[in-house]
């Protein structure tokens, strides 16, 4: 592998990632005008990412572990293509300091800190204890090197209840375990342990105090090879479930500037302690009385950076790159100005309504407002790595884009993503855009009075299950289907030149009484309702039981309006946007959005089996454990087997009492 013979920036770059954060070193990189190589696995062979790049190395396997974190095939395309350095993206290969070596070993640049930085902080405990030197406020606990159980039990009572499990290694949230009692302590360190080395192939853990109140704030910090160190302010990320971030924005609302200035100072000084060089993340944890403490030094870009980057105009991909390149920080600390606030929202494939149970399929329809880009100036931003027409597999995480906005203040802000979210749809997989969107416009959100156990409890009021959708949506839907199908028999008319064929016409003509068109709408409850339309000259009757109601109804692709009078006499009208794909509906309104379908009234519901004591996956998967053996006797609810699927770990249970008799499966299979 040849080294960079001549100073400057880079000629070449392989992006040892996928999806968003590919996509999006990928547009910068060209922006800069640098050539780039993408990294793929069989899954994504036919992936945006890819198709960006100005070349493509097949690296072969389908799961993480055979692919993007396969760090010699990775070395491998890096020589195949001559290329002068590699941006990891984040997760993967980004904190490992093992590959940051055989990089630099093999004279090809790393995108990213010194691999003794990504040492040093990889391990909590380290990082805690070099923290605790420097002056740096961390939160009381145990950090040491012994896991023997009688030691942790030990360190647990000194340390107080409740208290957090945490894995030395890695992060998001993958086995975090809160505590509220000795008793539950083994339980919750078994587990803890079980997810931690699937996640990051290391079990060990450190016990810390839970704060009350908690508020969780970062600062995005970077340092270059001159021993310049900045700030590029704060980001407040509080709105997290179990642990996982959902929304983060910039400034935090919860902060005063004292704060804010105590904080920035306290993040340089921590990065400062492991002469930190590149693009680095400071997270600290806030009590209610605004105590702060050190949590982690995230050695890489983070998810949320486009929060920085909407605030400040910088693009912190070309800073990274420059820093590796040895050029020094492109700004001092006091040229950095940030202005407006901006909110991300993090939108997956998963169903809220079940456990947020990550969910795979075609993306039949993917539409949301904004450029797209994600580097164009622009009040919205969607980084995504797919379109329309991909598939969502089991093999990785959830997360499928990122919503940015930015607005003059916080309230604006706000009060645009949830405009957003309301023009936004994805049909295929299930998807978090109905919850975002009821968060985004909870009164304690706008307040700014969250903290990072508020969706937890606050859960039930955030999902879309406690409701049933008013007469007027099913209404629209009905009638926006209706459109659809006269547009289409139109089309077929005028292709086959014969528009009187009954073949090609779309009415309920019959002699006598007009027949209604019959429309059967089924919710994601399972819930039917059929909607009965007759045309009239004034527009469209809806018939119920004892009356009917006179609808007046347009629609210009997606976006409908519908008309009508209520029971006072008062004229109504909603707009909504309703989106269609075969049979699926969805309409996106005022209130949030509804998934429905559409029944043949000829289908004939077959014979359904019960299902109520047979063993059933919730999605596909691999095998990560088999908690039993043949012959065990097993209590209703017990763990038999642990599914891993899209970096989650799903138990299977007993769905009754009894003996196990034989297992089909083992770990690994599919």
């Amino acid at each position: 592998m040849k080294r960079r013979q001549s100073p400057g920036l880079y000629r070449k770059i392989l992006v040892a990632n996928r999806g968003e954060i590919a996509c999006r070193v990928i547009r910068t990189c060209k922006r800069m005008g640098i050539l780039t190589v993408a990294v793929y696995s069989e899954e994504d062979r036919d992936s945006l990412h890819v198709s960006l790049a100005n070349e493509a190395y097949a690296i072969q396997g389908k799961t993480p572990a055979d692919s993007y974190l396969n760090q010699e095939k990775i070395l491998k395309a890096a020589g195949c293509h001559e290329v002068d350095a590699i941006h990891p993206g984040y997760g993967f290969l980004a904190e490992n300091a093992d590959f940051a070596e055989k990089c630099l070993k093999s004279g090809v640049g790393f995108i990213g800190p010194k691999p003794e930085s990504i040492r040093l902080m990889g391990s909590k405990a380290t990082a805690k204890q070099l923290m605790e030197q420097a002056g740096v406020p961390i939160v009381p606990g145990y950090h040491g090197q012994s896991q023997v159980l009688k030691v942790l039990k030990k360190e647990a009572d000194r340390t107080g209840y409740p208290l957090l499990i945490k894995p030395l290694a890695g992060g998001g949230g993958k086995g975090l375990r809160r505590v509220d009692h000795p008793a539950e302590l083994e339980d919750a360190l078994s587990q803890a342990r079980n997810e931690a080395v699937n996640a990051f192939g290391d079990n060990r853990v450190l016990l810390e105090r839970f704060i009350e109140g908690p508020r969780h704030i970062e600062f995005q910090v970077f340092g270059d090879s001159r021993g310049n160190l900045v700030h590029l302010h704060e980001r407040d990320c509080s709105l997290q479930r179990r642990h996982q971030k959902i929304l983060e924005e910039s400034p935090s609302p919860f902060m005063d500037q004292e704060l804010r200035e105590k904080m920035a100072e306290t993040a340089l000084n921590a990065a400062g302690t492991v002469n930190y060089i590149g693009a680095g993340t400071v997270e600290f944890i806030v009590d209610k009385e605004r105590n702060y403490f050190f949590m982690e030094l995230n050695t890489r870009l983070q998810v949320e950076h486009p929060v920085t980057e909407m605030r400040t105009g910088i693009d912190l991909v070309e800073w990274q790159i420059r820093i590796a390149a040895g050029e020094p920080l492109p700004l001092s600390q006091d040229k950095i100005k940030p202005g407006g606030h901006a909110v991300e929202v993090r939108i997956c494939a998963e169903n809220p309504e079940q456990g947020f149970l990550p969910s795979t399929g075609i993306l039949k329809c993917w539409e949301f407002p904004g450029n797209g880009s994600g580097n164009e100036p622009s009040r919205i931003r969607m980084d995504t790595g797919f379109r329309k027409g991909d598939e969502v597999s089991i093999h990785y995480d959830s997360m499928l884009a990122k919503l940015v906005v930015h607005e003059k203040d916080r309230q604006a802000a706000l009060k645009l993503m949830e405009s957003v979210l309301r023009r936004s749809v994805l049909m295929g997989p299930e998807s978090n855009l109905g919850f975002l969107q009821k968060l985004v416009s909870h009164p304690e959100v706008r307040k700014g009075k969250a903290d990072t156990l508020f969706v937890d409890a606050r859960l039930q009021e955030l999902l879309c299950t406690n409701h049933s959708a008013p007469d007027w949506i099913h209404w629209a839907c009905a009638l926006r289907f209706l459109e659809q199908e006269r547009e289409r028999t139109a089309q077929r008319a005028e292709t086959a030149g014969d528009s009187h064929s009954p073949w090609n016409t779309f009415d309920n003509w019959r002699i006598g009484d007009p027949e209604p068109h019959r429309i059967i709408l089924v919710d994601h409850h399972g819930g039917e309702r059929e909607i009965r339309i007759v045309d009239t000259e004034a527009g469209f009757e809806i018939l119920r039981e004892s009356d009917s109601v006179l609808i007046h109804f347009s629609s210009e692709e997606s976006d409908c309006e519908i008309t009508f009078e209520n029971e006072n006499g008062d004229s109504c009208s909603h707009a909504l946007k309703i989106f269609l794909h075969e049979k699926e509906l969805h309409a996106v309104h005022e209130k949030g959005r509804e998934m429905m379908f559409l029944r043949d009234a000829l289908d004939h519901a077959g014979t359904v089996e019960d299902w109520d004591h047979r063993l059933t996956s919730p999605m596909p998967g691999r095998i990560a454990r088999v908690c039993v053996q043949p012959g065990e006797q097993v209590l209703r609810g017990q763990t038999l087997l642990i599914m891993e699927a899209m970096k989650m770990e799903h138990p299977i249970v007993a769905p009754a009492e009894g003996r196990v008799e034989k297992i089909y499966f083992q770990q690994g299979d599919s």
